[in-house]
């Protein structure tokens, strides 16, 4: 029979064994929550902005494969982009740059190039995008510190050039792909002019030079260099699609 005295030794061995687990748990859970923020800071540690030299940036605009894996953003003033700008940039103006990022957030793991005319204001468009989550940023030599080949046509992404044809907002569309597709289908009044018949096709084109042209092909190549051709003539509204119909589903 256990007398008063050992049922009372039982009380302490047990109340001991719930203080002892009681005190592990706690130490286990202090130990998760102090680890916790180390792992969250560890995720959302900005990635770093990549200078890149002007002669690397010409290399990859002259390369037609190369240029396709690069999103290349001029944030100058409208007024000096459509002066002249790197050949396949857009143009997103550093003062509204914080609010307009957004409109490129699916290259947020892809290469983003980023100038201006110094590199002074694209630094800070490629730290608001690091500062987003972006990953592969550069600040590239500007216009006045590299002699980059330019052009004065205007580029626009796929979803912006879609939505200005259906806003009617283009006197004519070319489309530079080749006669089959064109024949296929494509843009509701289009006309078929590509590089190599684009002497051929002057009479196609509209006699006021201010008349809004659209271009575009597959993959934005064909297009810029009809684009090109268009503003040796003297056309000055001119509007490259950068994204070509193996790029973007348009509603043809």
């Amino acid at each position: 029979d256990f007398t008063t005295s050992s049922l009372n030794g039982v009380q302490k061995l047990a109340s001991a064994a719930i203080i002892m687990a009681t005190s592990i748990g706690a130490t286990a859970c202090s130990q998760k929550q102090e680890a916790k923020p180390e792992a969250k800071q560890e995720e959302t540690k900005p990635a770093e902005v990549q200078a890149m030299k002007g002669e690397d940036l010409a290399k990859i605009e002259a390369d037609k494969k190369q240029k396709e894996n690069y999103l290349v953003v001029d944030v100058r003033a409208a007024e000096e982009y459509k002066a002249g700008h790197i050949k396949f940039a857009i143009n997103m103006p550093i003062d509204s740059f914080e609010k307009d990022y957004k409109k490129i957030e699916s290259f947020k793991d892809k290469d983003v190039v980023l100038y201006c005319n110094s590199g002074k204001k694209s630094g800070k468009a490629a730290e608001i995008l690091v500062n987003n989550g972006f990953t592969k940023v550069y600040n590239a030599d500007g216009v006045k510190q590299f002699k980059y080949d330019l052009v004065t046509f205007t580029n626009l992404m796929g979803a912006d050039f879609e939505k200005d044809i259906a806003d009617g907002k283009a006197g004519l569309v070319i489309d530079a792909r080749d006669e089959k597709d064109f024949k296929d289908k494509t843009f509701k009044d289009a006309v078929n002019i590509g590089p190599d018949s684009f002497e051929a096709n002057k009479d196609k084109l509209p006699k006021d030079k201010n008349t809004a042209i659209y271009v575009f092909c597959y993959s934005g190549n064909k297009s810029a260099t009809v684009a090109g051709e268009l503003t040796k003539l003297g056309y000055t509204n001119v509007f490259n699609a950068l994204d070509g119909s193996k790029e973007y589903a348009f509603k043809f």
